[in-house]
């Protein structure tokens, strides 16, 4: 009989960032990777506390977080086991940066802004604070392969905001999670429409080339909004998909 994989983790405990992400992330990028097949047996939570000597809640939320993004999927006298990979990921809170190495692709930022600025009556509406709070305003142009192929806006209180230097290098969404926030849930709309001369010159379209556009509202667990953004893709090479379940009356 197989032995449960237990991951190599060697955990820094005066780091700022948790615990329980620094036990999660490894096992997301292995499993990512592929060097974790599907059904995979994954050691079992009281195993790992007592191996990382850290704390059974610490590794429970650990393993929580992964079945939670469709990683893990835990099962009745077989324990908790790697999710078969799905053929697309579907509405997956995850940024474009993590999507594009998934897909094996070489992503690149270039940021254009990175203010923290005074909440105006807008920032404050949706963002769910006082008029006047510190606020990070975050535009950035992502590359595929060398391609500019998306322009990203993001606005969220300063305090919770990453670092320059590790937003020219990750996804917000990643670095959002090794603070230890759990995005939970969003409200999006998308549309299309033709982009301004300074988009199109930044995104190199024309400007009569439609752009795809999403205006997205992230939430943390406890219901408390994280982050509020507008990104701007390429018409002719992003593509949004999403699939809708009917659910028995």
């Amino acid at each position: 009989m197989l032995h449960p994989y237990a991951p190599r983790i060697e955990l820094n405990r005066t780091s700022d960032i948790p615990l329980h992400v620094q036990i999660s992330q490894p096992i997301e990028r292995a499993i990512i990777a592929g060097e974790l097949s599907a059904g995979t047996v994954i050691e079992n939570e009281i195993s790992m506390a007592h191996r990382l000597k850290v704390s059974r809640p610490t590794a429970r939320r650990a393993m929580q977080t992964l079945v939670e993004q469709g990683l893990l999927i835990r099962r009745r006298g077989k324990g908790t086991i790697v999710a078969p990979k799905p053929r697309h990921r579907l509405l997956k809170l995850s940024s474009l940066n993590e999507e594009l190495r998934r897909q094996g692709q070489h992503p690149t930022t270039h940021i254009l802004t990175y203010n923290v600025i005074p909440a105006t009556a807008r920032m404050a509406q949706q963002l769910d604070c006082s008029l006047g709070t510190p606020v990070l305003e975050l535009e950035r142009l992502r590359y595929r392969d060398g391609e500019p192929i998306a322009l990203l806006y993001n606005w969220m209180r300063a305090d919770l905001a990453p670092s320059f230097a590790d937003l020219e290098q990750h996804g917000l969404y990643e670095l959002i999670r090794q603070s230890g926030t759990i995005i939970a849930s969003t409200t999006q709309s998308v549309g299309a429409e033709r982009p301004t001369r300074r988009q199109a010159k930044l995104l190199t379209i024309p400007v009569r080339q439609p752009v795809l556009t999403i205006n997205r509202t992230a939430f943390d667990e406890k219901g408390d909004i994280v982050e509020w953004g507008i990104h701007t893709y390429r018409g002719d090479i992003y593509r949004y998909e999403s699939t809708v379940f009917a659910q028995g009356e």
